[in-house]
């Protein structure tokens, strides 16, 4: 497993940017595949967006398609989620996950490293 934390998280209000970033430990970060969740209080943790261990596929909530953007730097053992175009229904603590299987999914039951999370809340 790798140890993940998340930051950037913050109150925007609707229409602004935040960008998450989740740093990794661990030497082989790189063969993991990773992704972020979001949990809104009193409802369940959801998917938002995955990557492949090559970066190649990348895919996203349809909730999110089109104003999210992830990313990884495998140099830096850190992953990226720019946000742009904030809703209030984007308020959630935001969960960076990984999967040493390497392949992106978006069931939360095939990662098996998580972070802490970072809250994110967006006012209308």
């Amino acid at each position: 497993q790798v140890q993940l934390v998340e930051s950037g998280g913050g109150l925007v209000q609707a229409g602004d940017s935040l960008r998450l970033s989740c740093a990794a430990s661990g030497r082989t970060f790189s063969t993991y595949a990773v992704a972020w969740f979001r949990q809104a209080s009193g409802k369940e943790r959801e998917f938002v967006a995955a990557m492949h261990r090559s970066g190649d596929n990348t895919y996203y909530a349809d909730s999110v398609k089109g104003r999210f953007t992830m990313s990884r730097d495998n140099a830096k053992n850190t992953v990226y989620l720019q946000m742009d175009n904030l809703k209030p229904e984007d308020t959630a603590v935001y969960y960076c996950a990984a999967d040493r299987d390497g392949t992106a999914t978006m069931s939360l039951l095939d990662f098996d490293s998580w972070g802490q999370g970072t809250q994110v809340t967006v006012s209308s």
